[in-house]
């Protein structure tokens, strides 16, 4: 018995069979074909103000595929972000980004290019500048894991390599009206928009972590620990499931 998910992905068109090596490079992992186990985000991904979509439901066999999950130990919230900057493009790199983006690669890099599957957050524009703001030391590593981990961002799967493709079979297909779904996706930009000027109006205090503070490393023996073991200083790290 095989081991089966169903998996959706949003887009303008039906697409029953997906081609490997086809797509955008510079999304959050790579080049990749990118998924979700929620219907309702995959709806909302695939409209726009005025264009519908359709949600393209698929069954993927995990049998035998080598599977990258960021979301789980041993890996921090850092490695997330360390694959996530070599991948999105930023406008523009000042001096402190840029040596934050260096130091993240050469102690939290991993080689997840030789993964079948990558899971984990999806960092749209919206929750994409958490991310900016913590490599210019604008938002602490606490405010970092509370927007990824408590956020809804939801887990993505990004389908890397040809056998992965191989063992994805199309099911169905469910239209996304933009009347109905283009305000719920606004409406998770916006809470999202909330969130982070929220946080650029709380006070830093001397227990904070920010980034310049880990390239110094100017932690506590437990907040060293909770990064080895691939914990947030926010605690352990939940494991809601996809909305």
């Amino acid at each position: 018995m095989s081991n089966s998910i169903v998996l959706y992905h949003g887009t303008d068109h039906v697409l029953e069979k997906p081609q490997y090596g086809f797509g955008k490079p510079y999304n959050d992992y790579g080049l990749a074909f990118y998924c979700t186990k929620s219907k309702s985000l995959a709806c909302e991904w695939a409209v726009t103000e005025d264009t519908d979509g359709f949600a393209n439901e698929y069954s993927l066999n995990m049998d035998n595929l080598n599977i990258l999950n960021l979301n789980k130990v041993p890996y921090p919230v850092l490695t997330w972000l360390t694959v996530l900057i070599q991948n999105r493009t930023f406008d523009s790199y000042n001096q402190v980004q840029a040596s934050a983006k260096d130091f993240l690669i050469n102690n939290f890099n991993i080689d997840y290019n030789n993964y079948d599957i990558i899971i984990g957050y999806r960092a749209d524009d919206s929750y994409f500048q958490f991310a900016k703001a913590f490599l210019n030391n604008g938002i602490t590593y606490k405010t970092l894991s509370n927007a990824m981990y408590l956020g809804e961002l939801g887990n993505q799967y990004a389908l890397k390599s040809e056998l992965a493709f191989s063992q994805l079979t199309f099911n169905t297909v469910h239209k996304a009206p933009a009347s109905v779904w283009f305000s719920k996706k606004i409406e998770r930009e916006d809470k999202a928009r909330e969130i982070y000027a929220n946080s650029k109006l709380e006070k830093i205090s001397d227990n904070d972590i920010l980034l310049s503070d880990i390239m110094r490393g100017r932690l506590g023996d437990e907040e060293k620990k909770l990064l080895q073991q691939g914990i947030s200083p926010v605690g352990t790290r939940n494991s809601r499931s996809d909305d």
